[in-house]
């Protein structure tokens, strides 16, 4: 054993079978659009959620029961969170750029106005803002878990991370009843394939937060987390803020002025 602050990982199979689950779902997905088989599609889902129980798992068990988290390996996980945020943030920027260009100068092709003249787009005080307050409130009460947390209340960072797990479920509901009442579909225009890919992708965000927040109340209540060693909660809440950041934006730019 050497004597440094770093944590130099073990050999874990993980890395594998997540390039092998994630092989096994992009050509399954193929299968499934052109022979309507979704076995393989299945398989590779069943193999990347197994690999990611059994990965966090792991993480969990070296930031709590062996203490291999340090000072220094915390700073660099956080300068990794932070880096893989940004990365993110120029992900939905490539969206929004896409939205801008085609409905600032409208093509002829769908009669140079915006939205085309055969859409009928949401009205954005109705779901797209009960959606708004929904994640705003549940910003709200991710940020009192947190700070809960930190005075080492675990009673009411338990309480505020169920109902911020509970607006984000609610989230999820209502952007499916959205999709199911659409008008249109991805396959109209360039408007329904802006909007279905930048508000699907921000739907499969929600989804993974609430992953991230779900296991988090789950060692929230196994007590892996103190007042001063809390790392995996705060990634998880910066990725909810970045989520209702991203929220924002979306309303604001396709839901209201894109009307």
């Amino acid at each position: 054993m050497t004597n440094h602050p770093y944590h130099l990982v073990e050999k874990s199979p993980w890395p594998l079978t997540a390039s092998l689950g994630a092989c096994c779902l992009t050509t399954g997905n193929v299968f499934w659009f052109h022979t309507f088989t979704p076995t393989l599609a299945l398989a590779g889902t069943i193999i990347l959620m197994l690999t990611t129980i059994q990965w966090w798992r792991d993480v969990s068990r070296e930031g709590t029961l062996q203490g291999l988290h340090t000072h220094k390996v915390v700073t660099g996980l956080k300068w990794g969170m932070i880096l893989f945020i940004v990365s993110e943030i120029f992900f939905f920027i490539s969206f929004f750029w896409a939205f801008y260009h085609s409905s600032l100068a409208p093509a002829p092709e769908i009669g140079s106005v915006w939205p085309p003249a055969h859409i009928s787009p949401f009205n954005p005080f109705q779901i797209p803002l009960l959606n708004t307050a929904i994640l705003l409130a549940s910003g709200v009460t991710v940020t009192w878990a947190h700070h809960s947390l930190m005075e080492n209340n675990l009673s009411q960072s338990t309480t505020a991370l169920s109902l911020t797990l509970i607006l984000g479920v609610y989230f999820t509901t209502l952007q499916a009843f959205e999709y199911i009442e659409a008008p249109f579909t991805i396959s109209d225009s360039i408007y329904g394939s802006t909007f279905f890919v930048a508000t699907g992708f921000h739907g499969l965000h929600v989804l993974i937060g609430s992953s991230f927040l779900l296991v988090c109340l789950a060692r929230l209540t196994a007590h892996h987390f103190s007042g001063h060693h809390h790392l995996g909660f705060e990634a998880a809440a910066w990725y909810w803020h970045f989520v209702d950041v991203v929220w924002l934006f979306l309303y604001i730019s396709i839901y209201w002025w894109g009307m």
